[in-house]
């Protein structure tokens, strides 16, 4: 009997030191706070705690997964790999227009401050496979059709194309572009506009450049004011930037967001998620020091509070990171829908180079590949699932809303800020196009690169370096966790 219970002991005391151990490794990696204090704590330091990170956890509203999971997937598997992704040639120049004008209101005017601009990549410098336009060109189908064919083919065109009128052709064109754009929720930039211009993201990274006040709070007011499905009956404004009217703690509002249909709820929480990912980036990325020499960047603990603190925000700096996870989970949900695209073997990201462009795409199908097996992805097709005339109308209602707010982005005054918010709100944009896009993608060819559902290189860069621009935040979360921990 003694023997039996010397053992029964040894068993639950590596049970107990297992699960120390786990736990505190859990404690460590996900930044919960630890549940054993000392005894001579300050008072302050507790107040401190619960006002910080704590409060976030758990599992997020109108989904199956929960933070801490999110926290160790993004960290460990995802976010060093969309980093390395991100400084590929295929994903680090983007072409855009920064120079479209505000449709909305007229022009404030361009931010002075120095680091406001955008330094636009020669044309020298970008990749030559990404000027030419060609992207499938190692493809089979793009090297099969014979220079003889081509010229007959050309020939045939040009006979059939001599017979149009000038004016014939035009309507071809506003058609064809008709029937593109309605699969689009963002306004997208022409490419072949004389104001479209290269830019090498990593030489021009988003962070704080110092442009504030009333430009960016009408940018912000006109996204969150005009177009998150806001009634009449609801008197409290739902852009955070805005001034609080007397001791409204945000009941009302809340219980107005938990009424609404799942569509529109979700509409605001990307929009929210979306505006909370863009605080923490100028947050970890704040302008510290102009000095003498070289300005220098780095994380602000004191702005972080400022937009996210309990007691700085009444409470609602939780709910503003949480929907920054519910944003990730639904750009990775689409991320795992659209895979099926990029592992056919005639999808390559060409730049020129076939070495860096093979490097380029196993790294993409790694982190498809990761993306596939997270176990808890958001359910989207709980979304439009009603009467079959009601989806659909509440479905062009959302994409127009958000193909809107698109088009605000081109009221930011500063270029940078433009920059990453045009490159974000289209990255969102094509997440949504392809979960609503699911049997198109299911019926791709396997041989075609021109048949059914299509992404453009533009697209295709937002998508990714969106993504890894909320990895990054959820990564950063985890710094300034330990930041304010330090400071206790």
């Amino acid at each position: 009997m003694w023997r039996i219970t010397a053992q029964a002991c040894w068993v639950l005391l590596s049970i107990c030191f297992l699960r120390n151990l786990v736990f505190g490794w859990f404690q460590q990696n996900s930044g919960r706070p630890q549940t054993q204090h000392n005894e001579h704590q300050s008072s302050e330091s507790d107040s401190a705690d619960q006002s910080c990170l704590c409060h976030l956890t758990g599992v997020l509203d109108d989904c199956f997964c929960d933070v801490e999971s999110i926290d160790v997937f993004n960290n460990f598997k995802i976010y060093p790999r969309i980093k390395k992704l991100a400084e590929r040639d295929y994903f680090r120049y983007y072409k855009v227009n920064l120079k479209r004008p505000c449709p909305f209101w007229p022009d404030d005017g361009h931010c002075s401050i120095k680091d406001c601009h955008v330094e636009p990549c020669p044309e020298s410098k970008v990749p030559i496979g990404i000027k030419s336009g060609n992207y499938n060109k190692y493809s089979q189908a793009a090297n099969t059709m014979s220079d003889e064919a081509e010229c007959e083919q050309a020939n045939k065109l040009g006979a059939i194309n001599s017979t149009l009128s000038n004016q014939s052709k035009e309507a071809f064109a506003d058609w064809a572009r008709h029937d593109d754009a309605q699969d689009h929720f963002c306004e997208l930039d022409d490419e072949t506009s004389p104001d479209a211009e290269y830019v090498d993201l990593l030489l021009n990274p988003e962070r704080y450049t110092g442009y504030k006040g009333a430009s960016a709070w009408r940018v912000w007011n006109s996204i969150y004011e005009e177009n998150c499905f806001k009634p009449r009956s609801v008197y409290r404004p739902l852009n955070p930037l805005a001034p609080s009217r007397g001791d409204d703690d945000g009941e009302g509002f809340y219980k107005w967001l938990e009424g609404l249909c799942l569509e529109k709820r979700v509409f605001y929480r990307l929009i929210s998620g979306l505006h909370s990912s863009i605080n923490i980036h100028l947050c970890a990325e704040f302008l510290l020091d102009e000095g003498w020499g070289r300005p220098a960047w780095g994380p602000n603990i004191q702005e972080f509070r400022r937009r996210f603190d309990t007691a700085e925000t009444k409470g609602e700096g939780t709910r503003r990171l949480k929907n920054l996870y519910f944003l990730y989970l639904i750009e990775l949900r689409a991320l795992s829908k659209v895979a099926p695209y990029f592992e056919r073997a005639i999808v390559n990201l060409y730049t020129g180079s076939s070495e860096e462009d093979g490097e380029t795409k196993e790294l993409l199908l790694q982190i498809f590949n990761e993306i596939k097996s997270f176990p808890m992805h958001f359910d989207e097709k709980s979304m439009f699932a009603g009467h079959k005339i009601e989806a659909k109308t509440l479905k062009e209602e959302f994409r127009l809303h958000f193909k809107n707010i698109s088009r605000i982005m081109d009221c930011v005054g500063c270029s940078k800020c433009r920059l990453w918010g045009k490159l974000q709100t289209q990255g969102l944009g094509t997440a949504l196009k392809i979960l609503f896009s699911e049997k198109e993608i299911q019926n791709l060819s396997e041989h075609s690169p021109s048949k059914g559902f299509q992404l453009s290189r533009q697209e295709i860069v937002a998508l990714m370096n969106a993504f890894g621009r909320l990895s990054t935040s959820i990564y950063q979360l985890h710094n300034f966790r330990l930041m304010l921990k330090e400071k206790r």
